[in-house]
């Protein structure tokens, strides 16, 4: 066994790492609550497929969902929790490791 510290991909949080769902949290950051519509058109999902990622982040505690009326119409609004700010920040974090690695690595040898 070494002593050397995990390589930071081994950090990388399978839920948030994800492309769809790193977005998601991503814009939720941004926008402090973000509109499902808004999430949709950003990310080119169908309602379908946003509405799965929403169910997995929901269910791992890193947003809320909340649903009301802008007008008539019925809304829904996605916002980051306390755990889910967290995550978002480790991933990135790691993410920041990955990429330093690369760019002050050494260059890759030709076999």
């Amino acid at each position: 066994m070494t002593d050397e510290p995990l390589h930071p991909v081994n950090g990388l949080d399978e839920v948030v790492h994800q492309r769809v769902r790193l977005g998601i949290l991503t814009i939720a950051h941004e926008a402090r609550r973000a509109e499902f519509g808004y999430l949709r058109a950003q990310l080119d999902l169908t309602a379908g497929n946003l509405s799965k990622h929403l169910s997995v982040l929901e269910t791992a505690g890193l947003i809320e969902i909340e649903k009301g009326y802008a007008g008539k119409r019925g809304r829904t609004w996605i916002s980051l929790t306390a755990a889910g700010d967290t995550a978002l920040a480790e991933e990135v974090a790691r993410l920041k490791q990955l990429i330093a690695r690369v760019e002050t690595g050494q260059p890759r040898r030709e076999d």
